[in-house]
């Protein structure tokens, strides 16, 4: 939605894939890397990214990331845990989205 209303264009399939490069985010590879480790719960590759982006970025730009990364790691959670529904506004809006990044290989079907 930032990309529709700022004219840049972003590759979502960068959120799936180490492959897909930065996605049209600045240091977007890096990014994603350090976000990979930490959903992985790859302390190596957690701190070989945590150290590039402190040495590229500096520090707070880490800070930043790490905060980012705890944010959107915990408000899913917190939604599925509550059985919070997803409003149909949302769904439709994100329906595309959704779709290209084959979301829905990870509804609990059980």
């Amino acid at each position: 939605m930032s990309g529709q209303s700022s004219g840049d264009e972003y590759q979502l399939a960068a959120v799936m894939s180490d492959a897909a490069g930065d996605g049209g985010v600045p240091q977007g590879a890096l990014l994603s890397a350090f976000a990979a480790g930490v959903c992985r719960r790859d302390a190596a590759r957690t701190a070989m990214a945590r150290a590039a982006i402190t040495e590229r970025l500096g520090e707070a730009a880490m800070l930043d990331a790490a905060a980012v990364i705890a944010a959107f790691n915990a408000y899913p959670r917190a939604a599925d845990a509550t059985g919070i529904p997803l409003e149909a506004v949302k769904e439709e809006m994100t329906a595309d989205m959704r779709a290209e990044l084959d979301l829905e290989m990870f509804v609990y079907a059980g």
